[in-house]
């Protein structure tokens, strides 16, 4: 029998499906919730436990006994000020130090430290994309409404923009209407960005929700993640459709996803930038 998965579980139902597909491979699993952030319905159905968010070396030892040694982590955590992080311990705090200044990086660096830190422990990361083998986006249009050419132009000018910020390490989403960046995406999120959008609309043909993995991304941890609800989030906020990279995308459920933009009148397209 092959060693039990761990799996680092932020917020959403991805941990669950992480968990699920793994068991029906097989392969035991065990879950480390992030208290705040991993919901317990998710997680009831397999064995767990709920930790801190600093308690780094409780996780440690946790996985060590459950004999966990390939770990994935999934779904959101809305990333705390690091100096507001409290160890749990000494040796938390030790491993938390070697962290070092990307913690005052963007999520991707602090991400790719964390893993290297817990790599160096003797951890191997997977994405959950190797799990779930059939969530990444595929390309081009998943809906019955098809984007326009003028749809496209905003869609090519989120691309760049989304180059440009990616690399910085700030978003992997932004909103463009008629040319016109109307939102970048920051640490608040994509809904979060969703819900100003009204405010700044321009009269006119509506935008267009476009969102890419970041140049150089650790595609381990953080690849883009698109759900029913951020499809429902782009409709309240009047846009016409959603892009995403292909292969580079994790979507929660497309079934629920295209049918819900469907309903919206919103388009869905795999990009290949």
């Amino acid at each position: 029998m092959s060693l039990p998965l761990g799996i680092i579980a932020g917020g959403g139902p991805l941990p669950g499906q992480v968990a699920a597909a793994a068991q029906a491979a097989g392969r035991p699993v065990f879950i480390a919730g992030i208290e705040g952030f991993a919901e317990s319905d998710v997680l009831r159905p397999f064995p767990h436990k709920f930790f801190r968010l600093g308690a780094v070396s409780a996780i440690i030892r946790t996985f060590r006994d459950e004999n966990c040694t390939d770990l994935v982590m999934i779904g959101p955590v809305k990333r705390p000020s690091f100096l507001a992080l409290r160890p749990d311990d000494a040796e938390g705090a030790r491993l938390l130090a070697r962290v070092g200044k990307a913690a005052f990086l963007g999520d991707d660096g602090l991400l790719a430290a964390v893993m290297r830190v817990l790599s160096e422990e003797g951890f191997h990361f997977i994405g959950a994309h190797d799990i779930l083998t059939d969530v990444l986006a595929p390309p081009g249009v998943l809906t019955r409404i098809v984007p326009d050419a003028a749809a496209m132009v905003d869609i090519q000018r989120g691309i760049e923009v989304l180059k440009i910020i990616g690399a910085a390490d700030i978003g992997q989403a932004c909103v463009v209407q008629q040319g016109i960046v109307l939102a970048v995406e920051a640490v608040e999120g994509t809904d979060a960005m969703l819900s100003r959008i009204q405010a700044v609309m321009r009269p006119g043909p509506a935008g267009v929700l476009v969102k890419l993995a970041k140049p150089g991304q650790e595609r381990r941890a953080d690849l883009p993640t698109i759900g029913a609800a951020t499809i429902r989030h782009a409709r309240e906020a009047g846009l016409r459709g959603v892009a995403f990279e292909a292969g580079g995308t994790i979507l929660a459920n497309k079934d629920l996803m295209v049918e819900t933009a469907d309903a919206g009148g919103v388009f869905l397209i795999g990009v290949q930038p």
